[in-house]
């Protein structure tokens, strides 16, 4: 059960409102966020819910049977836009595009990918400066120094920055240089980091985990909503499975059924999905037309000199009529 509450509720009228929870068996968890202030309630016994949304105070009330509680479409209908200023949203109803390299290599490869982008109209950058791989003597990212060419250059372009935190500490050194904070596969239920990006001002791109049902994305992102970031993606990029002939198992019926069960966003990476430059694009249109609100991409001006994920990355003569073609697909699927 979702209680919202009026933005000036009185601390008399929280301590009925707790007691009242109480009487019916209830337990009463407030959570505050950007946007609204809420008591998120558990319990098994069935009551008149008109008894707890008439007390002052309490805006409204909505019975979520879902685990997941925030997250849910059962209490919120509107799909939540993220708005990332200059014009960029996320889920408003027009496609956006995030573009760039699995890694950021150097500052002139910064560079090219700005230009391309621009001229491409593409408003989100994507690539990692830390870099989580399998093998330890593999490249890792440049780390803050990269980051900070990074901002450098997409802030001159009004190009808004999505790249990966690993850890806790990292947040505080890359707060000030990004626009939109990656949880990776490999860290979607690191609980902690989860936790701590509840605490900041700054949406979350949220993957979906190495072979993680939905239920556990869903439960991942309510870890960050019930923190207090309401600001929330939730990204489709492929599970491991028992198939060798790609890289992962894309889920397309993953995507409609986000769509379904949540308010937030959803994106489709088709590059991890896949992972086979060729098929990047039908996996990537097949998305649109499953309801994806976004895309995120891999991109770099020579993909065989990558220094990762090189095998799956479009080079940018390639995008260009990529791009095109998502962009047709999406005005196709918004004719339905």
């Amino acid at each position: 059960m979702i209680i919202q509450l009026e933005p000036q509720i009185k601390e008399n009228q929280l301590e009925d409102l707790n007691s009242k929870l109480s009487a019916v068996g209830y337990k009463g968890n407030r959570i505050r966020t950007q946007y609204g202030d809420y008591v998120v309630s558990i319990g098994k016994k069935d009551f008149d819910i008109r008894s707890i949304g008439t007390m002052p105070g309490v805006r409204d009330i909505h019975r979520v049977s879902d685990a997941y509680k925030l997250v849910s479409k059962k209490w919120k209908v509107q799909n939540t836009v993220i708005d990332l200023g200059d014009g960029v949203r996320i889920g408003a109803g027009d496609l956006q595009i995030m573009a760039g390299p699995c890694s950021i290599e150097s500052e002139e490869q910064i560079e090219t990918t700005v230009q391309h982008l621009v001229d491409n109209d593409i408003k989100i950058m994507r690539g990692g400066v830390y870099k989580p791989r399998s093998s330890p003597y593999s490249f890792r990212g440049l780390g803050i120094p990269g980051l900070r060419l990074f901002h450098k250059h997409c802030q001159k372009h009004g190009i808004k920055i999505v790249t990966e935190v690993m850890m806790v500490e990292q947040i505080k050194d890359m707060i000030d240089y990004i626009d939109i904070f990656q949880v990776g596969a490999r860290n979607s239920q690191n609980f902690n980091l989860l936790d701590a990006l509840g605490d900041v001002d700054k949406p979350v791109l949220l993957k979906r985990g190495i072979s993680g049902t939905l239920n556990e994305l869903l439960q991942a992102a309510e870890y960050i909503f019930s923190n207090g970031n309401e600001r929330i993606m939730l990204c489709e990029r492929g599970i491991r499975s028992y198939e060798g002939a790609y890289r992962n198992t894309f889920d397309i019926n993953a995507i409609a059924m986000l769509k379904e069960k949540t308010h937030l966003p959803v994106v489709a990476d088709p590059s991890h999905g896949i992972g086979v430059r060729k098929f990047v694009e039908p996996v990537a249109l097949a998305s649109i037309m499953a309801g994806a609100d976004a895309l995120i991409c891999e991109v770099h001006e020579t993909p065989e000199k990558a220094f990762s994920d090189g095998q799956q990355t479009l080079s940018h003569q390639e995008a260009m009529g990529f791009y095109n073609r998502l962009r047709k697909t999406w005005k196709l699927k918004q004719s339905f």
